[in-house]
């Protein structure tokens, strides 16, 4: 089964907002990071953990990041493109089902630790040793994650390593 003209157009239109909600979200975040210096009170230091928590579980990073996951699924299965008939195709396989298991196992560890650390010691979190170390992890992956994502729009938009069987056939 193929994909029409106008149905390719509404799984574009959908990848795209689900890339918008992965990559803004991952933006939010680490935006929600500068937010914390300054902070002289326990439950609002609290309240951006919790934030972050939301906009990342529930609200846009995740369902952002499944939408990519799905939307690319049926772009493979009901379009020409496939899943492994290009170079590039290939790279952003690859990108997308590592930065969920990536994000799954650490960033999201990482993040919840920091909001039930927040919860629990307040203010006195940004001394706990604990509480620092996942915030350290989860800004620097943050960025390293965020980077690759923006990185993995400009290779659909170049698409570089086009057909790699037909080159592999000369």
């Amino acid at each position: 089964m193929r994909l029409t003209a106008a149905g390719q157009k509404w799984l574009k239109g959908l990848h795209l907002f689900a890339v918008a909600c992965w990559i803004g979200g991952g933006v939010s975040l680490l935006v929600l990071f500068f937010l914390k210096p300054g902070v002289g009170d326990g439950g609002v230091l609290y309240g951006i953990n919790q934030a972050a928590h939301r906009v990342d579980m529930g609200v846009v990073v995740i369902p952002g990041a499944f939408g990519c996951l799905l939307t690319g699924l049926a772009y493979s299965l009901l379009t020409g493109w496939g899943f492994f008939r290009h170079g590039w195709l290939i790279f952003k396989w690859t990108v997308t089902v590592a930065a969920i298991v990536f994000g799954t196992v650490c960033l999201g560890p990482w993040e919840t630790a920091m909001t039930d650390i927040s919860g629990r010691l307040g203010m006195k979190a940004l001394a706990d040793a604990a509480y620092l170390y996942n915030e350290n992890m989860n800004f620097i992956w943050g960025c390293v994650q965020v980077a690759i994502l923006v990185a993995t729009v400009f290779v659909s938009i170049f698409k570089p390593w086009k057909n790699i069987w037909k080159k592999s056939e000369r």
